[in-house]
């Protein structure tokens, strides 16, 4: 194990606010928020992370996600796992930091939701300070990536 990629990770452990904006087609954001847990487990090998959504009267309200990040010190990369209730698919991505030390670009390829295709996905997770950090996801359909959603997090101390 790589114990100092694996370090890296530490800013983003605690119990996080998240605001999010995604984008289901052209036009405003829908907008959305809830709680976001990060734990260390398996000797802080793995950071697992829980969420879930606010309450509210939309199926987004009730949505609740899972998720791990890793660093693959076999393989000399960061590696993620998200499921979350808004589909069956899991969710794999693979990637690097930055040389700054504050941002993951992480990709991967997931079967489109219906099953007729592929979409591939790019996750950015930027380091603010102690108590902020930001991620965006783009996808692309087949058609050109598109930012699909926005989230930023802050630490709740």
């Amino acid at each position: 194990m790589n114990d100092a990629q694996q370090r890296r990770l530490d800013p983003l452990e605690g119990t996080f606010r998240a605001k999010l904006r995604f984008w289901m087609g052209p036009g405003d954001p829908t907008t959305s928020s809830g709680l976001m847990v990060n734990e260390f487990e398996l000797n802080r090998t793995f950071l697992r992370q829980t969420y879930r959504g606010d309450p509210t009267g939309d199926p987004f309200g009730a949505f609740e996600g899972r998720g791990y990040w890793g660093y693959n010190s076999a393989e000399e990369r960061f590696e993620t796992f998200w499921i979350d209730t808004a589909s069956s698919i899991m969710q794999f991505e693979s990637g690097q930091l930055d040389p700054s030390g504050k941002v993951w670009t992480m990709t991967g390829k997931m079967a489109q939701p219906r099953g007729d295709g592929t979409i591939t996905k790019r996750s950015v997770t930027t380091l603010g300070d102690a108590d902020h950090h930001r991620m965006e996801i783009y996808m692309d359909f087949g058609e050109g990536e598109t930012k699909t959603m926005e989230i930023s997090f802050e630490r709740i101390k």
